[in-house]
């Protein structure tokens, strides 16, 4: 049975549980859990992060905790028992888990291994904690660590700040909020700028020498040098090398490392360095022989320095490498550090190459004790410490020091008889007052131990020698009296015996009779002369001697004639002895009384240092001279221990301050001082007023605090003493006093008086001595004192006078002292403080001590609160509210609009005003109750005061609402901020509905309500979605969903609005709307039924709802664009239709189905508009710039314009895509894009406005910076041709205002872009069709196709690659037929790629001959509108012998809805066509192609576009090759036999089109072959003698002897063109000399379309359906298998669809996706064989055979543009044509040019007027001109003016278009692209058709082309009789507006 527990609540998983068992409850490890039953070892329960699930699990898994049961039952809650940071760490720990795996997953090495290493670090402290074995202050280190690590990682994960007290989170609510703001401040501040460290440290550690020519051992010594007052700083650290230059005790790590202690902040400027002196000990010359002497010396090796301001940048890792410099000379040794700082290179130089002493120096920061703790490793191992010169900047009470440094400075020594100078070595000892040696008291340096001796530098051949050689003797106070120091000078000889002799000494004692130290400074000592050791055994006999020369007695007259001297230079660090004789005097003033007075007028000259060493004894002193003449030195007394009071204000001594109490507290014994010092003090204070020099006064002021402390405590010692005598005396001393006080601070004074100082000084001091007075007063006379005091103030005050910022700063510490926290005296000093507070809120001045105090204030209401409101808390907060509230709310307002002051520091001032600020005015609030509430609103005496004060608190609450209010990690700030602010508007709601609704209605009130109630709900910190889940639940058990109380209170209000809801419409939508984007769904539901109401009153009101409609899309759009709403948002937005049914009252007043059906198509447009919207948004959240994008911004582009024609949406989605294609680098589509733009733009003045990134200009000026700028990205793109078009165009426009300067750039640029077509190479793009299907693709793309242009070298392989990296979860499917319904409504998403072929729209330029293969690519490839793809197929039975029989092709067109390229590189498939080609119609059009592809290599070859011959060799060998082996005997085989020609009588010509194709084909063969000979280098003469072999046979095998008449007859023109346009061709090519002499540029690659000008779109799309490559065996043969397919690249073998590939790989598939479709000649439409309407046809009528005439036995030339009648005809003119040279200029033709009919009077001009163009793409000229329709017909056309009868209509097909102007046929179910650049009206010029280049004869040059005016008069003239100067008006796009 399951029993509910009692106890066991709350449990930790131990091990993992599957939860396998009915019921069960999966368990991970580390898991929490609450236990709600319990039965026989197994528990039932939930995971706290998912209480929504609960099951069982066992007893055994869970390990019990001590837990807190709140709320016992269905919703019972349970917090641990246990430590607050442990609680903390658990939690914290777990978020970080979650996020630490997401940083892996985003690739965040560093912090991930960094984070790592804190949790571990965190996981291992907090073990710690819960064993319990720690001490009390390691448990606080602990805490403190954790709490760090805590508050980094939080940090660097974006975490919220934690507000904490003593390590322990804090609960907001159990706080004030001005302290909760102040925690947080101080937190953020530390996290923000970490105090800079006061104290500094240098950590250096040895390890090694490198010198070339070492070889004896070495002594390095360190110390830190001031280079700007050449001292040093630091006491030496000394380490021993041993000869190889390494540490000679490397086991003991403290005689390597030391740590240069207390370096202060200004000892880290560049000009101190750490100097280095090594010294060797060898013999006296370094290459002396080994065997010269045996004694060591210690001799100058080297001195290396480095900058301490150079460690500040450097890498603390890195070891550093000094160089070590020698000087020149040994005389300059003692300076040879300077000289190196001076870089006085000529006394100096490196000791050699390779010297360099490798150290690691690394400067530490903050006090010993925190390094100790933070680098504990470094003191373990043992680090010895090198202390000042001297004491630290701050000297600390109780420490002890004792060290006494003597430098050897220099000596001036006599040759002593001897021709050379000595070589001096000084030996120097400390010796005790019985002459014995102090043994280890002589110290070189730390990191060394004392020695009993230390021997000096021996300087050679010197006998002025100087050392500067730093010793130190640490001796103890108690040996220093008596003790001496003895320096004992020996001459080193360097003869063999090497000995040291004795030749004098000096010495000095430590301590003078009198008790005063050796005195700081340099000291001239005395040599005495001795030669023997033992005359100085007996020190008793020297020691009466003189020692020093500036002492010597006068009558010594044999001393004072010496020579020799030694100077050292002494100075001690002690803080127990003293050199001051005036100190000493006033300690020991009992036994010279008569010195009292000198001694103290003399304290103040003594060094502070001096006086705080002997602080106590000091003031003993003073006070022992005060009890025993009080009368005689009261003033004086005062006055010293004034001095030394203030002595303790300087920071150097602040930390004496504690001595100073302690001595107050326990060893003060002046019972009777109190009376003395009472006496002067006032005495002091009666004197201000007249006294000239306040200088000193204001120092006894300064020091009162302690002088108080000093009266109370003495006077309780005298109470004690007397048992309470005099009381009632010392009261009315103490209130004269005060008298006295308030005297002088009522004094007024113009100006800053030296009165006003003085008051200033004692306002700073004054609150200190509450406390002091406490002891002896009540509570009630203290606050009255305070008060009177404070009153006696002079009430009017300058606003520059600094007494005001003392007042304030002195209630600013009586409302924080001791005095303040009582509520008996707060309710005496509440409304002083409430005065001033008021009076600088207004005055706007002191705000940042106003905000102190105010804080200070409401922090004590709040530790007053406990549970119930007690009545003087509530009268306080009465108080407050009625003094401060709005005053408050003026302040916070002013300060929020003030513009930021400049510089960090005020900027940060600013800050923390404001904040400080909000959170009083948060605190006020929240203290507030509902009769607070009551009577503040009833104290408003009219209805304006109300409205300002709400008005007030409306806008100041959007103010705190504001992001930038706190920083940004703030949350629990910001969600106590936001529960106040909710709290506060339902009680404001009230008195807006009460007082300003009906008659009384104020908009703007209302307004400013909604306004906010809109920015509070749209808080990024209330959005609770985005945060954790144990973040979002702690939020909602403390607050709940502060959203969802917003929007009910504004759903409220809005219903009380009545007819005034339509001061809110349309205004309030936008507001109103982002609200409901929010996704909470009760928010929503409350929200969505506002809507409703707008649109039914907006109804009543104008009879539609276009308002709310137009205010509604647009607000859409830009909220969808930050990043709001959702899918399930649209869904809720649709059910607006169902929610017309509950309100049918709404609808009374008109009709229903009429409101309805409006409702319902605003929500349907509204919905699909959020469809693309959301797509839009969702595909921009996604990083790099790619298809998706790019597609889905089209999208809703087009839709702005065609659905909701919202011109300026429009306009800024054209700029938004035409950054994501430069972006891209789409540069060609990026001009089309802005070409949508610079389309609905006129050449007119009119003005516009700023826009975008657009200035104020007028239309003209825009126009043309749009065309400069697509006329770039044209280029850019290499898209040249449509560049020259814009380029005309402007020019035209520069033309018609005479501005030549442009006009001439213009033009020269249109010539560049000519040179650009003809001399750079174009890459020619592939072409995919991609198919999106499944419901999981983005609503633009969803089960539709597209074709999309592959970028530069993109192939199937890596197109395929790209899209499925933009779709990661799509599935690639691996067939090209069309998917069934179940693909379409899967929940999936699969992509259908394969690649499809072009067919060019404009086949003029492509017949041409002559022209480059430059130009002809950019036809072949632009403006495409329709692409194929051929899937060949058996029908029927296969014949394994001859595949050809039975192999048809199933051929896709697909038609696109705008050609490629345009605005984006995929477009939509908007109709798909399917034909079949049957086998023998596939053959044809694979020898057409091959015949082609011959044709333009033999011509590439003749005019020299081939670097080498090579792809014509393989091109010949791979036909003759396949020819002889078969390949054309396959088609004999399987259409020249009598059975197929029975079967098939319908296909007569077309076998008669195949043989002469076959025949055709051995022509050009042949000719190929004479080309081939007289080009093919010597190497390859046996290939293509066995090509011409090979040829033999096949026209054997074909059964050719001599070409029919037709081919002989007809001249092969081997140009670009086909074998129809001939014609135009220079019959001079024909032979295979012919061309030689022109230079073509050519290029290696042979193109995939073959550069021929074919006369239909079947031939030219078809062109490498028989392949290039350079393969033999695929030349001509299909490669159907997988492995060989041509959907991977443009350029590999081209997919044929004739094959003699073996039968299994025919049948494959996926075979269509291989091959470049090619289209059937049947299926071309008339208008598909253009003729151009600008050039005449050359022939004569007359010659031309009408169709009737043609009979079945001609065989015709090829022409696989003209069907079979047609290309009779052209065979037949063919033939009667004379081949005479023809010109090729419609000009110098002999037949006049066509005039067009009335009706296509505008086809001939580039230009259309009717909106929608039409035409060819290419060229911009009508595909149905007359010549076009002419042979369609198949009818010749007179040439005349006049027709003879009306043609008929050719039919029509989807891609057709009429020229006519009056009545445009538009493409099926299809809007042309209105920014093509072809279809652009162009009012000035037409574009003629770029005219055809041809290829020069070797003998005459030709005609030249006409030029472009002639072209464009010419075709101007066809239209009427129009002047071709005047513009043609042109119909006016739709207008914009003036954006």
């Amino acid at each position: 049975m399951w029993i509910p527990t009692e106890h066991e609540k709350y449990g930790v998983v131990l091990a993992s549980f599957r939860g396998t068992v009915q019921h069960g409850l999966p368990l991970e490890i580390g898991d929490t859990v609450q236990i709600l039953e319990k039965c026989e070892g197994w528990y039932r329960g939930f995971i706290l992060k998912n209480p929504n699930v609960k099951g069982i699990f066992p007893c055994s898994y869970i390990h019990l905790k001590n837990a807190v049961v709140k709320n016992k039952g269905q919703f019972e809650t349970v917090i641990p028992v246990e430590d607050s940071v442990i609680t903390e760490m658990t939690s914290t720990l777990r978020e970080w888990g979650a996020m630490w795996k997401q940083l892996y997953v985003k690739n965040e090495g560093d912090l991930f291994h960094r984070l790592w290493h804190v949790m571990n670090e965190i996981l291992d402290l907090r073990r710690q904690v819960l064993v319990g074995h720690l001490t009390h202050d390691r448990m606080k280190d602990v805490k403190q660590h954790i709490t760090a690590r805590l508050d980094w990682g939080n940090e660097q994960l974006c975490l919220d700040l934690v507000p904490r007290r003593e390590f322990s989170m804090v609960d907001p609510d159990e706080i004030s909020v001005t302290e909760l703001y102040r925690l947080m401040e101080h937190r953020h501040r530390k996290k923000e700028t970490a105090t800079p460290a006061s104290t500094h440290h240098l950590f250096v550690h040895v390890k090694s020498l490198m010198s070339a020519n070492l070889g004896e051992e070495l002594e390095v010594f360190f110390h830190i040098y001031d280079g700007r007052e050449n001292r040093p700083l630091s006491e030496r650290f000394f380490v021993r090398l041993n000869k190889n230059g390494l540490p000679k005790w490397p086991e003991k790590t403290e005689r390597q490392c030391t740590l240069f202690v207390d370096l202060g902040s200004s000892d880290l400027r560049k000009d101190v360095y750490i100097v280095v002196h090594i010294i060797r000990i060898g013999r006296m010359g370094a290459g002396e022989k080994k065997n010269t002497c045996s004694v060591q010396y210690r001799r100058p090796f080297g001195c290396a320095v480095v900058s301490i301001a150079d460690l500040l940048t450097a890498d603390s890792k890195d070891d550093h490498l000094l160089k070590v410099y020698a000087c020149n000379t040994e005389i300059e040794w003692y300076q040879i550090h300077e000289n190196i700082i001076k870089k006085a290179n000529s006394r100096y130089n490196l000791s050699g190459s390779n010297t360099g002493l490798a150290v690691a120096l690394q400067l530490l920061h903050g006090d010993i004790d925190q390094l100790r703790r933070e680098y504990m490793g470094l003191f373990t191992r043992g680090v010895c410490i090198t202390k000042k010169l001297g004491f630290s900047d701050i000297i600390m009470p109780g420490e002890m020091r004792n060290d006494l440094y003597m430098t050897l400075e220099k000596g001036e020594f006599e040759k002593g008889g001897k021709s050379v100078a000595r070589n001096v070595e000084i030996m120097v000892y400390v010796l005790d007052a019985d002459g014995q040696i102090l043994k280890g008291f002589v110290a070189s340096g730390s990191g060394e131990p004392g020695a009993d001796e230390y021997h000096s530098l021996v300087l050679y051949h010197n006998n002025s020698p100087r050392w500067a050689e730093q010793i130190k003797l640490p001796i103890p106070v108690d040996m220093f009296r008596g003790s001496h120091v003895r320096f004992e000078f020996r001459h080193c000889s360097t003869k063999d015996k090497g000995e040291k002799k004795l030749f004098g000494y000096s010495f000095v004692p430590l301590m003078q009779e009198d008790g005063r130290t050796l005195p700081d400074g340099t000291h001239e000592l005395i040599i005495h002369k001795c030669e023997e050791n033992a005359s100085l055994a007996d020190c008793s006999r020297y020691l009466k001697l003189p020692y020093s020369k500036a002492n010597l007695p006068t009558n010594s007259l044999t001393l004072k004639g010496n020579k020799e001297s030694f100077w050292i230079t002494s100075f001690l660090c002690s803080t127990k002895l003293t050199q001051n004789g005036d100190m000493l005097d006033l300690l020991k003033w009992r036994a010279h009384p008569e010195r009292i007075n000198d001694s103290l007028s003399k304290l103040k000259e003594i060094d502070g240092s001096e006086i705080v060493k002997f602080l106590q004894d000091t003031l003993d002193t003073l006070f022992g001279i005060l009890d025993e003449s009080s009368q005689r030195y009261s003033l004086k007394v005062f006055d010293s221990l004034v001095h030394i009071i203030n002595l303790l204000q300087d920071s150097k001594f602040q930390h004496f301050k504690p001595v100073m109490d302690t001595y107050i507290e326990s060893h003060f014994a002046g019972a009777l001082s109190y009376r003395d010092l009472i006496k002067v003090l006032k005495w002091y204070v009666d004197r201000i007023v007249e006294a000239e020099h306040q200088d000193h006064i204001q120092q006894v002021l300064k020091a009162s605090d302690y002088i108080f402390k000093y009266i109370i405590q003495s006077r309780r010692l005298f109470s004690l003493a007397t048992g309470g005598q005099n009381e009632e005396e010392f009261r009315a001393c103490i209130l004269e006093l005060f008298m006295s006080i308030r005297f002088f601070l009522s004094q007024e004074s113009k100006g800053i008086s030296p009165v006003t100082q003085t008051q200033a000084v004692f306002l700073r001091t004054f609150p200190a001595i509450y406390s002091e007075l406490l002891k002896f007063f009540t509570v009630r006379d203290v606050a009255g004192f305070v008060r009177e005091t404070l009153a006696s103030l002079p009430a009017v005050v300058q606003a520059d006078s600094p007494l005001e910022a003392v007042k304030l700063q002195c209630i600013s510490k009586t409302v924080e002292s001791q005095l303040y926290i009582n509520p008996e005296s707060r309710c005496i000093l509440l409304p002083v403080v409430l005065r001033v507070l008021h009076t600088c809120l207004q005055e706007q001045r002191d705000l940042v001590m106003c905000a102190r105090i105010f804080t200070s204030m409401l922090s004590l209401i709040k530790k007053e609160e406990n549970g119930a409101v007690e009545p003087a808390v509530s009268e306080e907060v009465e108080l407050i509210v009625e003094s401060l509230l709005e005053v408050l709310l003026r302040t916070i307002l002013e300060i929020s609009n003030r513009p930021q002051p400049a510089g960090p520091a005020m900027r940060l001032q600013f800050q923390d005003v404001t904040g400080e600020f909000v959170a009083c005015l948060l605190a006020l609030l929240r203290h507030m109750s509902d009769k607070h509430y009551q009577k503040l609103l009833q104290a408003f005496s009219s209805k304006d005061d109300l409205r300002d004060f709400l008005l007030h608190v409306f806008t100041v609450f959007r103010i705190l609402i504001r992001p930038e209010m706190f920083p940004k990690d703030w949350t629990v700030m910001r969600l106590v901020t936001n529960n106040v602010i909710i709290t506060t508007v339902l009680y404001l709601s009230d008195a807006l509905r009460k007082n300003f609704l009906n008659d009384k209605f104020d908009y703007k009130v209302w307004d400013s309500y909604f306004y906010l109630s809109v920015i509070f709900i749209n808080q990024p910190c209330l959005q609770l979605e985005s945060f954790s889940p144990s973040k979002r639940k702690k939020i909602l058990e403390k607050y709940g969903d502060m959203r969802v109380m917003m929007g009910c209170e504004i759903f409220s209000m809005w219903q009380n609005l009545g007819e005034h809801k339509l001061n809110f419409i349309p205004a309030m939508i936008g507001p109103f709307l982002e609200v409901t984007l929010v996704p909470q769904p009760d928010l929503r539901n409350v929200m969505i039924p506002i809507f409703h109401d707008m649109m039914d009153w907006e109804q009543r009101r104008s009879g539609n709802f276009k308002q709310v409609e137009a205010k509604l899309i647009d607000k859409l759009d830009s909220l969808m664009s930050e990043g709001k709403g959702d899918e399930t948002y649209r869904e809720l937005f649709n059910s607006i239709i169902p929610l017309f049914g509950p309100y049918p009252s709404l609808l009374k007043k008109i009709e229903r189905e009429t409101w309805r059906e409006s409702g319902i198509s605003l929500i349907a447009t509204v919905t699909r508009l959020m469809e693309r919207l959301l797509d839009y948004r969702d595909c921009m959240k996604l990083g790099e710039v790619d298809g998706k994008k790019i597609g889905c911004t089209v999208s809703l582009l087009n839709f702005y314009k065609t659905e909701l024609n919202k011109e300026e949406m429009y306009i800024r989605y054209i700029h938004k895509l035409y950054d994501l294609h430069l972006k891209a680098q789409n540069y060609t589509e990026a001009s089309y894009t802005l070409l949508l733009y610079d389309e609905l733009l006129e050449w007119s003045d009119r003005p516009l406005r700023e826009f975008l990134n657009y200035p104020m200009q007028s239309e003209w000026q825009r126009k043309e910076y749009l065309h400069l700028t697509i006329i770039q990205n044209f280029d850019r793109g290499k898209c040249w041709e449509n560049g020259i078009i814009l380029c005309r165009e402007l020019a035209d426009q520069y033309e018609s205002y005479y501005d030549y300067r442009n006009l001439s750039k213009m033009r020269m640029m249109e010539a560049s872009l000519y040179d650009k077509i003809m001399d750079q190479q174009r890459l020619e793009p592939e072409f995919f069709r991609v198919g999106f299907y499944g419901k999981k693709f983005p609503f633009f793309l969803r089960n539709k196709e597209f074709v999309c242009r592959g970028h530069d070298y993109e192939r199937l392989e890596a197109f395929q690659q790209r899209m499925l990296n933009e779709f990661p979860h799509a599935i690639a499917m691996q067939h090209v037929n069309q998917p069934d319904q179940t693909i379409y409504q899967a929940d999936a998403q699969y992509l259908q790629i394969y690649a499809v072929t072009p067919i060019p729209e404009s086949q003029d330029v492509l017949q041409r001959d002559g022209v480059p293969d430059n130009i002809k690519s950019f036809y072949k490839f632009n403006h495409i509108w329709k692409f194929r793809y051929d899937r060949p197929f058996h029908k029927g039975t296969k014949d394994k012998e001859n595949e050809f029989k039975s192999l048809w092709v199933e051929r896709t067109t697909l038609t696109l809805v705008q050609s490629l390229p345009g605005i984006s590189r995929w477009f939509e498939v908007e109709k798909r066509e399917l034909v079949e080609v049957s086998p023998l119609e596939n053959a044809i059009e694979v020898i057409e192609n091959k015949n082609l592809q011959l044709r333009t290599l033999i011509t590439q070859c003749q005019s020299r576009q081939m670097q080498n011959i090579n792809p014509l060799t393989m091109c010949l060998n791979g036909v003759i090759d396949a020819a002889v082996n078969g390949g054309l005997a396959r088609y004999q085989e399987a259409f020249f036999v009598k059975d197929y020609i029975m079967n098939h009588p319908e296909d007569g010509d077309k076998i008669g089109r195949l043989r002469e194709l076959m025949f055709e084909q051995a022509h050009i063969l042949e000719y190929g072959l004479a080309v081939h000979e007289k080009y093919v280098p010597q190497d390859m003469r046996p290939l293509h003698k066995k090509l011409v072999d090979q040829f033999h046979l096949m026209k054997s095998s074909l059964g050719i002897q001599e070409f029919p008449a037709y081919v002989r007859a007809s001249p092969v023109p081997f140009t670009n063109g086909s074998p129809r346009t001939y014609r135009n061709s220079v019959p001079s090519i024909i032979s295979p000399d012919a061309g030689r002499g022109v230079a073509r540029r050519s290029y290696p690659a042979v193109n995939r379309y073959s550069s021929s000008s074919l006369s239909s779109q079947a031939s030219n799309e078809v062109s490498n359906i028989t392949g290039q490559s350079e393969s033999s065996d695929e030349v001509f043969n299909m490669q159907p298998s997988p492995s060989t397919s041509s959907l991977s690249s443009n350029h590999s073998a081209s997919p044929n669809v004739t094959s003699s590939a073996p039968s299994s790989a025919r049948g494959s598939p996926q075979m269509a996706e291989k091959h470049k479709h090619s289209r059937e000649n049947a299926c071309l439409s008339p208008r598909e064989r253009p003729v151009s309407a600008i050039f005449s046809n050359p022939l004569d009528p007359a010659q031309r055979a009408p169709a009737h005439q043609i009979g079945d036995t001609t065989l015709p030339r090829s022409d696989p543009n003209l069907s079979a009648p047609d290309k009779a005809s052209s065979a037949k003119n063919a033939r009667s044509q004379s081949p005479g040279p023809m010109s090729r200029s419609p000009q110098k033709s002999a037949v006049p040019p066509f005039t067009p009919s009335p009706t296509e009077c505008q086809s001939t001009s580039l230009v259309s007027n009717s909106p929608v163009l039409s035409g060819s793409y290419s060229s911009g000229i009508s595909s149905l001109s007359r010549c076009s329709v002419s042979e369609a017909s198949g009818t010749e056309l007179p040439t005349g003016d006049h027709l003879p009868h009306p043609l008929p209509p050719p039919a029509p097909l989807p891609n057709s278009f009429s020229s006519s102007s009056d009545e445009p046929i538009r493409r099926e179910n299809k809007t042309p692209p209105p920014y093509s650049v072809y279809e652009r009206n162009n009012p000035r010029r037409p574009v003629p058709l770029p005219h055809s280049l041809s290829i020069p004869p070797q003998t005459d040059p030709p005609a030249l082309p006409p030029k472009p005016h002639q072209i464009r008069t010419g075709s101007m003239k066809l239209d009427g009789n129009a002047d071709p100067r005047v513009p043609r008006p042109r119909p006016l796009p739709r207008k914009v507006s003036q954006l």
